[in-house]
């Protein structure tokens, strides 16, 4: 079955960002997961995001925990929040925010949508 174009477009238009820091260990560990992660959804754009070297990008937001994931659709941030550094675990989290439709942008506080604003014109 084909996909519409549509659907292609919507697809293409969701961001995975990690935002991260070079001193921490647990980043430079996750990074190639990320990656790997990356490989399984060809079609969504991964970015890799150290908050101390751009910290113009993660603005005011405080990342307490890393890594710290932002995802995103065309219409604004899904889920900013901590994940557990495991594969499955992020490509879980993707599926189930696609699944959601629009419904789980709701939940997304304001900080969310301005550090993705930030990000997408940063990296666009």
């Amino acid at each position: 079955m084909q996909r519409s174009a549509d659907t292609i477009a919507q697809a293409e238009a969701w961001w995975v960002v990690c935002l991260c820091a070079a001193w921490c260990n647990t980043c430079t560990d996750y990074r190639p997961i990320f990656l790997a992660v990356a490989r399984d959804w060809p079609q969504m754009r991964f970015e890799w995001v150290d908050i101390e070297d751009e910290s113009e990008l993660a603005g005011d937001l405080d990342v307490e925990t890393f890594p710290t994931l932002l995802i995103a659709d065309a219409h604004g941030a899904r889920f900013l929040g901590p994940l557990l550094p495991h594969a499955a675990v992020l490509s879980r989290l993707i599926a189930s925010l696609q699944d959601a439709g629009h419904v789980a942008q709701a939940e997304v506080d304001s900080e969310a949508q301005a550090v993705f604003h930030r990000v997408r014109l940063a990296r666009a």
